[in-house]
């Protein structure tokens, strides 16, 4: 009899042991399908985030070929895609080794920039604007000084002719009502000789490495990563 009750008690024992691991099976279950609920939840809102901001972009970019397209060839400069504006006629910006604006480039930024910011802080773009990137950038050569050395003098060079730049287009009266914002938003980057230009054999075009550029970038990297926090 005792035999008996032993083996019922450890049927029991097993079929409590039973429900228990049933039981957590289906927890883990249902963890996994919030998980990828979760999952699938926010990786539709970065895509939407996304797909807005490479709308944002288009808009942008048609935006300033629309206003500067008919001055880009006399102001030496460009605009790609990727929302940068560059110019790069060399005899318009700087004399060779310096970071004095040219008078030149002076009446181009007098023109340009108040035209830019008006795109640029209009209530369409302003709230997706994160920075106003001023770059300057150099060829690779310094006469008579080694690459490491070349290197190290052209960041210095790159790094004088952004700070130029700013400190004209802060000084613009046409800008003074959005100089607080530029305050926030813009940034002046000396590049050196680390993003040349290459013509179509890949070697370095010297004359349109030594450029200006200003650089958009926009909101969207942000809100995507307050989105994955969520």
């Amino acid at each position: 009899m005792r035999n008996i009750e032993e083996h019922i008690e450890q049927e029991e024992h097993w079929v409590s042991v039973s429900d228990l691991m049933a039981g957590l099976m289906m927890v883990f279950l249902l963890v996994g399908i919030v998980f990828m609920v979760n999952a699938e939840i926010q990786r539709e809102r970065v895509q939407e985030v996304a797909i807005l901001y490479d709308r944002l972009r288009t808009q942008l970019y048609e935006e300033l070929k629309r206003e500067f397209d008919p001055d880009l060839e006399r102001w030496g400069a460009e605009i790609t895609p990727e929302l940068v504006i560059r110019f790069n006629r060399e005899e318009l910006i700087f004399a060779r080794g310096e970071s004095t604006l040219s008078p030149e480039f002076e009446v181009i930024l007098a023109e340009f920039f108040p035209r830019y910011l008006g795109i640029i802080t209009s209530e369409r773009f302003r709230e997706d604007i994160a920075e106003v990137r001023i770059e300057g950038h150099t060829s690779s050569g310094w006469l008579g000084r080694s690459e490491d050395e070349a290197y190290i003098l052209n960041m210095g060079l790159s790094q004088e002719r952004t700070r130029s730049t700013l400190e004209y287009i802060l000084n613009l009266d046409s800008i003074v009502d959005h100089k607080g914002w530029l305050k926030e938003q813009m940034t002046a980057n000396g590049l050196s000789s680390s993003k040349p230009i290459l013509d179509e054999q890949g070697s370095e075009d010297p004359g349109l490495s030594r450029r200006v550029e200003f650089r958009l970038r926009t909101d969207a990297e942000s809100r995507i990563a307050s989105l994955l926090e969520l």
